[in-house]
């Protein structure tokens, strides 16, 4: 345990940092003079704070994310991307790294061929009502995922990762990326101006809360078995996921795995979690900043990496970039 932000560890590995919450700020906003305030440190961490942007500097954001789950959901499930179905909504991005068919049997690929025309969807009602953005440079290769799950397990796995090579690495891929988007659209809701903004949202979140409840659900079948070659379950490769998305988001517990202590679990009553979810079962919310943290992999917003490795694309991420060579939207 440490001092300032309490951070509580237990046995499932999860970290739980207490924050201050947002009411405090309103309070500081309602009580003290203008003067006052300037000169006086907000006691509110403001990188778990949401942003200023308008609606569609929102949407843009989220269609970094909309591309990513396109890619490599039509890759795995059909071993070709976005660009040989609607070529036009890249805007002249660069074709992403490393994506190929995964090995999948015939109902596993059947959902992520589903997934992956959702994702079609998506982005095309994201480009017909805000103009969307270019495809941003995607990295979805083997090495690119070996590298994440070699950082949520603590140690370099062997043989590498690779989530081509069977249907359960495949869906713990999965497992890593929609969550995010999921919690993207959670959190930009309440900042979301506009009537037809908050009825978008609400049409992407609920299919995005449907991919993520599939995912968990097939893998939650699995919990008990090893991953070859691993000698590591689903459920631990999981909660590695989980915990690893939490440290790089650094605003607490936001992600939890498919086994969970008690005090996790809905209503303090049970250890399963097939769906993740706050103390009240509502779905957690994530800023953008967070999210940069997540995809980067680097637990920078500035910093990009991972699965951007040049940067998201849009006003919100391009600003956040720290190399003004970068800086070309």
């Amino acid at each position: 345990m440490q001092e300032g932000n309490k951070i509580l560890s237990n046995k499932f590995g999860y970290r739980k940092m207490a924050t201050p919450s947002t009411l405090c700020c309103a309070i500081l906003l309602f009580l003290f003079p203008l003067q006052f305030m300037a000169t006086t440190t907000p006691s509110c961490p403001g990188d778990c704070e949401p942003n200023d942007a308008d609606d569609n500097d929102r949407f843009h954001f989220a269609q970094n994310l909309e591309f990513l789950e396109a890619e490599f959901f039509l890759y795995g499930a059909l071993g070709k991307g976005l660009d040989a179905f609607e070529p036009e909504f890249a805007k002249g991005g660069p074709p992403p790294i490393g994506g190929r068919r995964a090995n999948l049997d015939y109902l596993t690929r059947r959902i992520i061929e589903e997934f992956g025309y959702q994702e079609i969807g998506h982005n095309r009602e994201i480009v017909r009502r805000t103009g969307g953005i270019p495809r941003p440079l995607i990295d979805i290769s083997s090495e690119n995922f070996a590298k994440l799950f070699d950082k949520a397990a603590g140690y370099n796995l062997d043989p590498p990762f690779d989530p081509y090579e069977d249907p359960i690495k495949y869906m713990l891929a999965v497992y890593a990326i929609p969550y995010v988007g999921l919690n993207g659209y959670v959190g930009t809701t309440p900042c979301l101006k506009k009537f037809a903004s908050k009825q978008l949202v609400a049409g992407l979140l609920g299919v995005e809360s449907g991919q993520d409840a599939a995912t968990r659900e097939w893998l939650y079948k699995k919990g008990d078995e090893k991953v070859e070659p691993y000698d590591i379950t689903v459920v631990e490769f999981t909660n590695m996921i989980s915990r690893l998305r939490n440290e790089l988001g650094k605003c607490g517990i936001k992600d939890e795995g498919l086994i969970v202590p008690k005090e996790l679990g809905a209503e303090n009553r049970t250890t399963s979690n097939v769906l993740s979810a706050d103390p009240n079962s509502l779905s957690y919310p994530r800023t953008p900043q967070e999210i940069l943290r997540i995809v980067y992999s680097t637990g920078d917003e500035h910093r990009p990496g991972g699965f951007f490795p040049k940067g998201g694309n849009g006003r919100i991420a391009r600003e956040y970039l720290y190399n003004d060579q970068l800086r070309g939207l």
